[in-house]
């Protein structure tokens, strides 16, 4: 049986992001529990010339949003990249699942090989066939993104393991 675009992006990016939200709660309750002001978290990173906390949620969401609607030839909506605390980053996190849930599959199915081309860099594109863009591009990008921000909470501190991690795997 082949699996389809639909099942291969849709459900992955809404499991992923729910976990990533998952995260966020653990974060927001090791804060409380250690009573620190969370939004020091916002700004952190491993090394001087990564991105910061904040901002691997931000690529995460708009990875999943903007793979959703480059397949689909929707509309992705834009959000302003304004979120300064835990609880607007997890709303962030549920716009971008209310986005997928109005993506019909039947717009992403069959279009394996559909052009799609995708900034990269600040001045570059690069185009690829959607199942490759998929496969290649947007997913080893969500995991980098969500593990980044996972590795990021438990270098602070927070109490996360594995099963955090694959919180929304229901496979």
């Amino acid at each position: 049986m082949s699996i389809s675009m639909s099942s291969a992006s849709l459900p992955v990016f809404v499991s992923m992001l729910g976990n990533l939200s998952h995260l966020l709660d653990k974060a927001q309750a090791h804060a409380e529990a250690k009573k620190f002001d969370p939004s020091v978290l916002l700004q952190y990173r491993l090394a001087p010339d990564m991105l910061p906390f904040t901002r691997q949620i931000l690529i995460a969401c708009d990875g999943a949003k903007n793979c959703a609607a480059r397949i689909s030839g929707l509309a992705a909506p834009t959000f302003d990249d304004t979120e300064s605390s835990l609880p607007e980053l997890k709303a962030r996190i549920q716009k971008t699942l209310d986005y997928l849930a109005t993506v019909p599959a039947d717009k992403l199915d069959g279009t394996e090989d559909k052009d799609i081309t995708f900034p990269v860099g600040r001045d570059g594109t690069r185009t690829m066939k959607a199942e490759a863009y998929l496969k290649h591009w947007v997913l080893p990008n969500l995991y980098f993104h969500i593990t980044t921000a996972y590795v990021i909470l438990r270098h602070n501190g927070v109490e996360l393991g594995k099963r955090d991690y694959l919180m929304g795997t229901k496979a």
